[in-house]
């Protein structure tokens, strides 16, 4: 099997993706929350936002970290 070599052209664009996908999500989240009285479904869709916020701080740390690559590499 052929090793393929590492290839961070567009790393940048795939964490951009995860982040508007993540963001789309938790705005869903947030009107499901206004839209249910549940209180359980409330809890769970809170929770599952707390630990997207933190998904989202990964991946802003992970655009600076390859932005850097990219810098030092030109």
């Amino acid at each position: 099997m052929k090793h393929n070599p590492d290839n961070r052209a567009d790393n940048v664009a795939h964490i951009q993706k995860s982040i508007d996908g993540t963001v789309r999500n938790m705005r869903k989240a947030e009107e499901m929350m206004r839209a249910t009285d549940n209180e359980q479904t409330k809890a769970e869709l809170a929770a599952k936002n707390e630990r997207r916020e933190e998904a989202l701080h990964a991946f802003r740390q992970e655009i600076k970290d390859e932005a850097a690559y990219q810098n030092r590499k030109e």
